[in-house]
């Protein structure tokens, strides 16, 4: 397939409805929730560096770190649901984004129940703010796929990317961790 038609094809995918003449015949919100992880940098940074930084790990770390937020992150989305907020919801997700950058910057290799509940306290405040932020009129559990859809394939794609590359791209992956802790303190300071 050249890349034309690639390109073609990806622009076909992404770009939405325009009208529907009838209400109702929509995105029941498996779209939204795809949508959703995707279209905030904070959401995206995070969930790509869980897979960096799972990849860099040796043994069940690499499984169980994505594993634990995807689990999570959908307990959380549940509970968002219900209407519940976490205090400091966005500080949480903006020092997600921090933390998680500095593990792949660093390399990081705490022992796996550590990185195991660090991983699971970070999904929990993005599982609550994908919850809370349920489109009306979707359904909760089309949502709930599409956020789980997309946040298992950007974990997919930061594994992928480490996997793949050379290992004497390792300093690479280093700097956008790096660089996504950099904008983790932006995210802070508001």
């Amino acid at each position: 397939m050249t890349l034309k038609r690639i390109l073609g094809a990806l622009a076909l995918l992404l770009t939405p409805a325009i009208a529907f003449a009838h209400p109702g015949h929509g995105d029941n919100g498996l779209i939204a929730g795809i949508s959703h992880p995707i279209g905030g940098i904070d959401h995206l940074l995070a969930m790509v560096a869980v897979g960096l930084w799972a990849a860099q790990q040796k043994g069940a770390a690499r499984w169980a770190l994505p594993c634990t937020f995807v689990g999570t992150m959908l307990i959380g989305g549940l509970l968002g649901f219900e209407g519940l907020n976490l205090p400091a919801l966005e500080s949480g997700i903006a020092a997600s984004v921090l933390a998680l950058g500095l593990a792949v910057a660093l390399a990081v290799r705490p022992p796996l129940s550590v990185a195991v509940a660090a991983t699971a306290l970070f999904a929990l405040f993005h599982g609550v703010a994908h919850g809370l932020e349920l489109p009306d009129m979707s359904s909760p559990w089309a949502y709930a796929a599409g956020f789980v859809a997309a946040t298992a394939a950007l974990h997919a794609a930061g594994y992928a990317v480490v996997r793949v590359l050379p290992q004497a791209a390792a300093p690479l992956i280093r700097v956008a961790g790096a660089a996504s802790a950099a904008t983790g303190v932006w995210l802070l300071a508001g």
